[in-house]
């Protein structure tokens, strides 16, 4: 019997001696604060990526009034201040020639032969108008922006509605009555902010809509022509003169066999 208590007794001992090491032992605190801030932080990145993805879902729901269809050819009938007007498409001027536009910036008419580039394309300086106009012939959005009252956040803004974007172009236009305008052929809109949602969907409505531009299947691409993307002929800010083509062609412009602009109303949203 007194064998037996001995054994017991030790075995206590040595189970009381295991659990003061355990309890002296020190706490991991650095590992679980670690842990703890790991779980945090993908909380918090798992919390903005549903915020951007549900932003961007609500984004485009919004837009989606915008997209056009047959039953709705052209949603900026439904946008305040945007202007339309009628222009025959297809008429062509040389490198030399200047035409004597009805409005500034222009949004349809005679145009240089040879387009600008509008794969998304953000130019840093003012191009010619005449390949500008091109462009929009050919299902292209141009925003155009004052140079002087659009920098900074406001110049990022309108930089990422254009880059890579296909059928679209930014680019300054020196002289601008407003901050910015926004052309498509037949088309403009020209607002004080470039925070301003009819931007949006301005180009939601009219980039590359078929109703709308004349060159359907046309492409942006400028690949393999005369105009360089990396230095695009000028913007010439003087007057044209008295030589300048006329809207309506006139001799000096040549025409091409393709179907006219759609038809105009007077300015919508009114």
């Amino acid at each position: 019997m007194t064998s037996g208590k001995k054994t017991k007794a030790a075995r206590n001992s040595v189970q009381a001696a295991r659990s003061s090491v355990v309890a002296s032992r020190p706490k991991p605190w650095g590992t679980i604060i670690a842990v703890i801030a790991v779980v945090a932080l993908a909380g918090g990145v798992f919390g903005y990526a549903y915020m951007k993805i549900s932003d961007q879902n609500a984004r485009e729901a919004a837009l989606a009034r915008w997209n056009p269809s047959e039953s709705n050819q052209d949603p900026s009938d439904q946008i305040q201040g945007v202007v339309k007007k009628t222009y025959d498409a297809g008429k062509h001027v040389t490198a030399d020639q200047r035409v004597a536009y009805d409005q500034s910036p222009p949004f349809g008419g005679p145009h240089d032969g040879v387009w600008a580039d509008c794969t998304g394309v953000v130019y840093d300086t003012a191009v010619r108008t005449e390949n500008m106009v091109h462009g929009m012939e050919h299902g292209a959005v141009w925003i155009a922006y004052d140079p002087d009252r659009v920098t900074g956040d406001a110049l990022e803004k309108l930089k990422a509605k254009a880059d890579g974007q296909q059928f679209t172009m930014l680019s300054p236009y020196p002289g601008l009555d407003k901050p910015v305008s926004v052309q498509s052929w037949g088309h403009q809109l020209k607002v004080d902010s470039a925070d301003d949602e009819r931007i949006d969907q301005f180009v939601q409505s009219l980039r590359r809509n078929q109703y709308t531009y004349p060159e359907v299947g046309a492409t942006c691409d400028a690949t393999g022509s005369t105009f360089d993307v990396s230095n695009p002929p000028p913007f010439v800010a003087e007057a044209p003169g008295p030589d300048a083509v006329p809207m309506d062609g006139g001799q000096a412009a040549t025409d091409e066999a393709v179907p006219s602009a759609a038809p105009s109303t007077t300015p919508s949203g009114s």
